[in-house]
């Protein structure tokens, strides 16, 4: 590690999900990036690449190079973000080609260990692009100059062709032959997820470890002999090679060590940094009813339910409105189809009033909960919402009767959190990571039963249940709290000097 007296530690930081990946991810990602910016020992960077998509490179050479060929250079890197490498099937046609080429040459230097080394993109003359790409989704503005005023790297390798590389090298091996990838003069390269690749031997490699799911429940994601291999394989790869693994959750770091029981004196927990958008304000009920209206879903699947919708909406929505949230994608394992039972259950008997306000983008398998909600949805009793920005998901956290959070597996669900620090009261499914995040701020009940979900909703929810309430918004201000930067970075700082210190 860099031990200079004046020189920085270098962190190369895996951007990749800011860009092409789902909610929770991405919101981590640049919290963090944020974060260890923050940190005046750290020169931290950021490494650019496309999921399924080649990119140009940046700049390869500096000397003797103009000024308008380096910007250009980056700009078409740019483009190639944003558009297909080809226009028509003649050019399609040419692009398979060089993939499978790209594939082949990939292979060959993943055998003789030839490193990929990242291209520099100099960010200076495109701070909007930086910006409103990669972090303005969820950092505050004034953030803006911390987390542009820096570099960035990019490696034009589809790291779904790196994890296609190193899964077909197992034709001829045991095990899968990533390529390297060069980070020569970096302290530490953290991954967000199990990494594809190896890196410089200088480099210590830190994966940013969320969750198993792909391994421990293969039949809840998209995709899953691929998902499945390609977790599974690059984590194995990840764990050989001697990498170190922050893990979200201590649920998250049993899980990993469920499957690599030796990575245990290399792996630590760190839970997320909560935004700092998120805070109790004194905001009128009435906004409610804007918020719905103006963030109702439009998705294919469901826009014939939202024309339908034909309900009043200041007669619906107003001072009385009581509802109950969920803040999450739409896929299986987050369990809305338990919650839409529970909650039927409650319409029927004690509640009938309450109605249900979802927030959230389709994921994999989304289409049964979709079709779900759709009656409801044309009776003007649920309500799915898309695009809610960060100050509106605060208000709708506040005014909720409570937000839940039903999932099956998590590896840390910001959820709870967002709506512990928005005022909010708190019900999740009883699994351990809710236990470890949520602790005694929130209730309970069993995922798999409609059931104990629906008591639990009906002591909480109910009139009666307002001392609940209470108690639960005044314990939910020191669990919320935990999860501020100035608590979670000093942890980071431990964690990175003590690496730091090993052979």
């Amino acid at each position: 590690m860099n031990t200079t007296m004046n020189s920085k530690i270098k962190i190369l930081l895996d951007l990749k999900p800011a860009l092409d990946g789902y909610a929770g991810i991405p919101q981590e990602t640049r919290l963090l990036f944020r974060g260890l910016r923050s940190v005046e020992r750290y020169d931290v960077e950021g490494l650019i690449q496309h999921g399924g998509r080649k990119l140009r490179s940046g700049v390869k050479f500096r000397k003797n190079q103009s000024v308008s060929r380096r910007i250009n250079r980056i700009s078409r890197v740019i483009v190639s973000l944003y558009e297909k490498p080809y226009r028509n099937m003649y050019e399609a046609v040419l692009d398979a080609i060089d993939s499978y080429a790209q594939r082949s040459i990939l292979r060959t230097r993943a055998i003789f260990g030839h490193a990929l080394k990242p291209s520099i993109f100099e960010s200076a003359h495109f701070e909007d692009f930086v910006w409103r790409t990669f972090f303005a989704k969820t950092l505050d503005v004034s953030d803006k100059k911390l987390v542009t005023a820096t570099n960035f790297r990019v490696l034009d390798v589809p790291r779904t062709m790196m994890h296609k590389v190193g899964i077909a090298g197992m034709k001829y091996s045991s095990n899968p032959s990533y390529i390297k990838v060069g980070t020569v003069g970096y302290d530490f390269f953290l991954a967000q997820t199990p990494f594809p690749g190896r890196v410089s031997d200088s480099t210590k490699l830190l994966v940013r470890y969320h969750d198993a799911v792909p391994v421990l429940m293969p039949h809840t994601i998209n995709d899953k002999a691929f998902h499945q291999a390609s977790h599974f394989q690059a984590l194995q790869s990840n764990v050989r090679s001697g990498a170190w693994f922050v893990c979200v959750s201590e649920a998250t770091r049993k899980d990993l060590l469920k499957i690599f029981p030796e990575a245990e004196p290399r792996s630590a927990v760190i839970h997320n940094i909560v935004s700092s958008d998120y805070f109790n304000e004194e905001s009128p009920k009435g906004l409610v009813h804007q918020i719905i209206r103006n963030r109702l879903s439009s998705v294919e699947a469901f826009a014939s339910s939202v024309k339908q919708i034909n309900v009043d909406f200041e007669s619906q929505i107003n001072d009385d409105f009581q509802y109950l949230l969920m803040v999450s994608t739409l896929e299986p394992r987050k369990n809305h189809l338990l919650l839409l039972n529970a909650w039927e259950r409650l319409k029927y008997t004690t509640m009938p009033k309450l109605k249900l306000v979802v927030v959230g983008g389709t994921g994999w398998d989304s289409g049964p909960i979709l079709q779900a909600f759709r009656p409801w949805a044309e009776r003007g009793e649920l309500f799915y919402l898309n695009d809610v920005h960060a100050a509106e998901l605060r208000i709708l956290y506040k005014h909720a009767r409570a937000t839940i959070c039903p999932s099956l597996a998590e590896g840390f669900d910001y959820s709870g959190v967002e709506a512990m620090r928005s005022g909010g009261v708190v019900i999740a499914s009883d699994i351990p990571v809710h236990r470890e995040v949520y602790g005694g701020a929130a209730e309970y009940f069993n995922p798999y039963s409609t059931e104990d979900a629906t008591l639990v909703l009906q002591r909480v929810l109910s009139d009666e249940g307002v001392a609940i309430r209470k108690n639960l918004r005044n314990a939910s201000i020191e669990v919320g709290e935990r999860y501020l930067p100035e608590n979670i970075l000093p942890q980071w700082e431990a964690l990175l000097e003590h690496i730091g210190t090993q052979k």
